[in-house]
């Protein structure tokens, strides 16, 4: 179980995911939201590495810090994209619909801001 499932949030990492799903936000910049999280990755990776080699703790705080700033930072980018696309899709369809997509939405937010 993902810790978005965990939340109970009732959006966990697998919806809309199914074949023939409709398009997402960031698919119009996926190359460059795979390139951003993999940068990402990398900088988990020199985290490791720094405790392997023993660095002084300090220096590793910084990196963890920079870590946490670019997740931070290509959430709320994500999270831009939802509104833009889903949201905004969702209200120009009407209905419950777009009550479901800003609960989604504010949750969340709420979610980013307990980080």
């Amino acid at each position: 179980m993902t810790a978005i499932e965990a939340e109970g949030s009732g959006s966990g990492v697998a919806t809309g995911t199914a074949p023939g799903a409709a398009v997402h936000g960031y698919h119009h910049r996926k190359d460059e939201h795979l390139k951003r999280l993999r940068r990402i990755e990398g900088q988990i990776r020199g985290l490791q590495r720094l405790v392997d080699e023993d660095v002084y703790c300090i220096d590793i705080l910084t990196q963890v810090s920079a870590s946490t700033k670019a997740l931070q930072s290509f959430a709320l980018q994500l999270l831009e994209e939802h509104l833009r696309h889903c949201v905004a899709d969702a209200a120009v369809k009407g209905g419950s619909e777009i009550d479901a997509k800003v609960e989604e939405a504010t949750k969340a937010i709420a979610r980013l801001l307990r980080t």
